[in-house]
Order: structure tokens, then sequence, then C-alpha cells
């Protein structure tokens, strides 16, 4: 079974920069697409970026274009957020979440039933 653990969250003023880690263990599939999430109280999971294991392709959502980048480390099973010029609004829980049933396009859009997901990492943006 799949297990994912995020990292790299915490406090940052207006304009900071973060960078999350999601390193993962327990895979079985060939390739995955490993979304990052978040969500905020009284709210749904809203899908932030999504990337490929297979070509490294990635999908963004408006919200993000621009001042986030994911990237991944397929050596160290690990997939990273950079986030810059953060907002109030990037206030959240962040979550990784693993799925080799969907694209990265369908996952970052409509979320899944069958994926694995970490615990989530606190990002708080406030001056």
């Amino acid at each position: 079974q799949v297990q994912l653990v995020e990292s790299g969250g915490g406090l940052v003023q207006p304009g900071g920069s973060l960078r999350l880690s999601c390193t993962g263990s327990g895979f079985t599939q060939n390739y995955y697409s490993i979304g990052w999430f978040r969500q905020t109280p009284g709210k749904g999971r809203e899908g932030v970026s999504c990337i490929s294991s297979y070509d490294g392709s990635t999908y963004y959502a408006d919200s993000v274009k621009g001042r986030f980048t994911v990237s991944r480390d397929s050596a160290k099973n690990t997939v990273y957020l950079q986030m810059n010029d953060l907002k109030a609004e990037d206030t959240a829980v962040y979550y990784c979440v693993a799925d080799s049933f969907t694209t990265i396009q369908t996952l970052c859009t409509m979320g899944t039933f069958s994926g694995s997901w970490g615990p989530g990492t606190q990002v708080t943006v406030s001056s």
C-alpha cells in the first residue's frame, strides 16, 4: 500500500516562499499521477498542481499558475511543490495524493476515490 508523508509547511509572510515535499513508499505500479491539494475549514479539497511520474508532465490550477512549481525526484520517491509569492488565500492544509488509475488533469480537476493520501502539512501566510 502506498504511504505518503508531506513536510515543509509553516508560517510565512505574504510574498514569501515555501517548498513542500511529499515522500512516498510502497509503490507497486509503474506510474502514478501525484497531486497536491489544499483544504481550508469548511471547504472541500482543491487540486493545486499535479505531476506525472511517467513523463513529468504537469498541471496547475489557475490560482497558482506562475507562482507554484511542481517537480519530482524519482530516485528519492519525492515530489516537491515550490510556492513563491505566497498570498493569504494560499493558507490551507496541503495534502499530496498518488493515484495510478487517472491522468494528472483528471486528478487535479476532479479528485480521486482510489488514491492514497498523506496526512497533510499546514501552510499559513500571514504578516
